[in-house]
């Protein structure tokens, strides 16, 4: 018979992972161990190092089934401060509505250029300040993939807007969060179960009742509505594939956020007239780019390359509520039955796709 003998085996960040995430490891010949990042039983040093009792004579099975059990527990954090980012985001997108209310008065594209040089220009400024300017050096593709995504939404958009009633503009434009739950089977190979697709299906309908009221679709609409069903996939490709490019870090947004605003400016030259704001609009252009505008961009940059897509698409149908209930705060609007059957079709969609699965019983 082998003597059991003690390995260790350092974890990059094991020490975050709280005593809960404790993970099991399975058998591998007589190897059988407890993965306890952080805690003093199987982190007798403190410094998240795992120690691993075995009885097998192969140490290299139980090195790789080590850092694959640690690595799991890791994981579990990671998506969950990944998920809340991306909340972060959509929170920041909540306040569009009353930001360009008193920006109201300035053209669009010329708002969209002004707010994404302003995210840039912090972006520029956070990434300098951290030592990270090297990152904003990437390849063709992820630069493709960035100002893509954020200029040819944002063009698509306000080009719908212009060609079609607003109301149906904006309903189209919201099948993105569906497109984002979708696209990540196909995708990224990620299930996506009855549960989720009725929960992402609750929350287009909470949508539909509160942006889509008197929706009736001309058929003089029809360039403007392509334009706001192009722009959803685009947005929703754009967030999907990101999980793709995850080893470009979210400090490139930066130069996608820069560039974005370079084209919107340079069209709006061509198209529309220059207005000089005055200072309401400033200070709502200057909002705009720290939040919904611009530092939105990051934090759902970091959401959908280590988040969960699925969750989050279905939670980005509570944007417009929560917009529509800002607005009302302000004084604009009343609140009435429509809005509150909203906010629950949302909420419950929200639960549903975030409900915990039925988990397997243990081998």
């Amino acid at each position: 018979m082998v003597r059991p003998r003690r390995l260790f085996v350092r974890l990059p960040q094991a020490g975050s992972v709280p005593r809960r995430e404790m993970r099991k490891a399975p058998r591998t010949g007589a190897a059988r161990f407890m993965c306890f990042p952080g805690n003093p039983e199987g982190d007798p040093q403190g410094d998240g190092t795992l120690a691993v009792a075995t009885s097998c004579r192969n140490r290299s099975d139980v090195v790789h089934e080590a850092i694959d059990a640690g690595h799991a527990a890791l994981t579990g954090n990671t998506t969950r401060a990944a998920n809340w980012a991306g909340c972060g985001a959509m929170l920041l997108w909540a306040f569009l509505g009353l930001l360009a209310k008193l920006a109201a008065g300035l053209p669009p594209l010329q708002v969209t250029a002004m707010a994404m040089a302003v995210g840039g220009m912090l972006g520029l400024g956070v990434t300098m300040a951290r030592g990270r300017l090297g990152r904003l050096r990437q390849g063709p593709l992820a630069w493709f993939h960035g100002v893509a995504g954020l200029f040819g939404y944002h063009a698509l958009y306000f080009a719908a807007l212009a060609m079609a009633p607003a109301v149906e503009a904006n309903l189209v434009n919201y099948l993105w969060p569906l497109l984002i739950v979708l696209l990540s089977a196909p995708l990224l190979g990620l299930p996506l179960g009855a549960r989720r697709l009725a929960g992402v299906g609750l929350g287009f309908a909470g949508c539909a009742l509160l942006v889509g009221q008197g929706a009736h679709f001309p058929p003089g609409a029809v360039p403007g509505l392509l334009c706001a069903a192009a722009g959803a996939v685009v947005w929703a490709t754009y967030s999907v594939t990101a999980r793709r490019l995850s080893v470009v870090p979210t400090e490139a947004v930066t130069g996608f956020c820069l560039a974005a605003a370079l084209l919107a400016g340079s069209l709006h030259l061509a198209f529309e007239n220059t207005v000089p704001p005055d200072g309401q609009q400033a200070l709502a252009v200057l909002l705009l780019g720290l939040g919904p505008v611009g530092g939105a961009f990051f934090l759902w940059d970091a959401g959908m390359k280590r988040g969960d897509p699925r969750l989050l698409g279905t939670l980005a149908y509570g944007i417009p509520v929560l917009s529509t209930m800002l607005l009302l705060l302000a004084g604009e609007g009343v609140l009435d039955l429509r809005v509150g059957m909203a906010a629950l079709l949302v909420a419950g969609g929200g639960l549903l796709a975030s409900w915990p699965g039925r988990r397997s019983a243990p081998a």
